[in-house]
């Protein structure tokens, strides 16, 4: 982690990896991943630009690369097997560049309804 993470990124949150779906159809989750984050909220914002219509729920700041469309999310540090009913699922992820040190690039986990 990048020493400007290391001050920015002071919250947790809980990822639970989306593995497969069931026979029935119902989505199975890997072990879940606790992660450095910030995060924010915000009821308003749309992400058209990118061709997906959602209402942003939440918003997650990390350095975690390993999130994909379809995991859960949950702010917090959770041990939970499977995701709780506060977790939302993941609708889209922005990467962005660490400028200063090109250690670990940092992204936008964008949740939505």
């Amino acid at each position: 982690m990048s020493s400007l993470a290391a001050w920015s990124y002071t919250a947790k949150a809980t990822i639970w990896p989306l593995t497969d779906t069931d026979r029935y159809g119902k989505s199975t989750f890997g072990e879940p991943i606790v992660i450095d984050c910030d995060y924010g909220g915000d009821g308003k914002r749309g992400n058209s630009n990118v061709g997906l219509e959602f209402v942003v729920k939440n918003t997650f700041w990390t350095e975690y690369a390993a999130a994909k469309v379809g995991d859960m999310i949950a702010l917090g540090e959770s041990t939970a097997a499977t995701p709780p009913n506060d977790a939302d699922e993941v609708k889209h992820i922005i990467r962005y560049a660490d400028t200063f040190y090109r250690t670990a690039d940092d992204y936008e986990i964008l949740t939505g309804v």
